[in-house]
C-alpha cells in the first residue's frame, strides 16, 4: 500500500478489508478486479474436528493480520473465546506437535504440507462457511484511474485472461513460477492449481456467470457489513469509494 500510495506502483495485489480500512483513512485508491472470488484462508485441524464448531476449546494459531481480518468473524460466528488465539509465526511444528490446536491455513499452501506430515488433518475455507472477503483483489489510484481508464481496462482483461489460460493449462504459468522462486515445486504447484479448481476459487461465485474477476455491490457491502459489526470499521466509512465496478468482465 505505501508503495501504490508514493505512486512508486500503479497497481497492487491487497485484500477488500484492508482496502476498506484505507478508505476510513482517505487514502485515494481503488479495487478494480478480484481474480480470487473467494478468499483461499481456512483452517487446519486434525482429524478429531468435524467441522468449525468444533474448534471451542481448541488452541488456534492466528497471525497478526488475522487477528484484524477473518479471527473476529470466526470467533463471532462459531461463540469462540478470544483466549483461545495465540500467535502464528508461519511454523506449522506447533501443530503438528499437539493434538489441541488448529491453525490458519491457505487452501493454496499449508494444506499441502500437513497432509504430507499428517494425511488425516481436515481443512475448512471460511468462504465455505460464509465469509464474504475476497482474495487478491486489484487494487489502484483514483488517479490512474481517472488519467488511464483503457490501460487498466486492457489490464484487467489480459490478467483475467491469463488466470483463465492457466487453470486450463498450467505447464507455461508453472515454468515462469519456478524461475522466479526455485523453492517452487512441481508437486505443490500442481496440488494448489487442484485446491483453486476443486474449490472454484477463481471461476466461482459470481465469476460463473459473469467472467473472472468481476466484482459486486452485494459482496462488498456483506463485507463493510462484518467489519463494522466486529468493529473494525467506522460505520459512516464511504464503503462504495472502496471499488469500482467499470473494469467488469462483460456479462456472458
Amino acid at each position: 500500500m505505501t508503495l501504490l500510495l508514493s505512486k512508486r506502483a500503479d497497481i497492487i495485489i491487497n485484500y477488500d478489508l484492508q482496502v476498506l480500512k484505507g478508505i476510513e483513512s482517505n487514502f485515494p485508491i481503488k479495487a478494480i478486479a478480484a481474480p480470487f472470488q473467494f478468499d483461499p484462508q481456512g483452517i487446519l485441524t486434525h482429524s478429531d474436528v468435524k467441522s468449525l464448531a468444533d474448534l471451542k476449546g481448541k488452541t488456534i494459531l492466528v497471525s497478526t493480520s488475522g487477528q484484524a481480518s477473518w479471527w473476529p468473524w470466526l470467533r463471532e460466528k462459531y461463540n469462540l473465546n478470544a483466549a483461545q488465539a495465540r500467535p502464528y509465526t508461519f511454523n506449522m511444528q506447533p501443530f503438528l506437535a499437539s493434538k489441541n490446536v488448529a491453525q490458519q491455513a491457505y487452501a493454496t499452501s499449508e494444506v499441502f504440507q500437513a497432509k504430507k506430515a499428517e494425511p488425516s488433518s481436515n481443512f475448512f475455507l471460511f468462504a465455505d462457511a460464509g465469509y464474504p472477503a475476497y482474495g487478491g483483489i486489484l487494487v489502484t489510484r483514483n488517479d490512474v484511474i481517472q488519467a488511464k481508464p483503457d490501460v487498466l481496462k486492457r489490464f484487467v482483461q489480459a490478467s483475467m485472461e491469463g488466470w483463465k489460460n492457466y487453470l486450463a493449462d498450467p505447464r507455461l504459468g508453472n515454468a515462469m513460477i519456478k524461475k522466479e522462486n526455485p523453492n517452487m515445486n512441481d508437486d505443490l504447484l500442481a496440488f494448489a492449481v487442484d485446491q483453486m479448481k476443486k474449490r472454484k476459487l477463481i471461476d466461482g461465485g459470481d465469476a460463473k456467470t459473469r467472467g473472472i474477476g468481476v466484482m459486486t455491490d452485494a459482496r462488498w457491502k456483506a463485507t463493510r457489513d462484518f467489519m463494522v459489526n466486529a468493529g473494525l470499521l467506522n460505520a459512516k466509512t464511504n464503503w462504495k469509494a472502496a471499488y469500482t465496478t467499470q473494469f467488469n468482465p462483460v456479462s456472458k
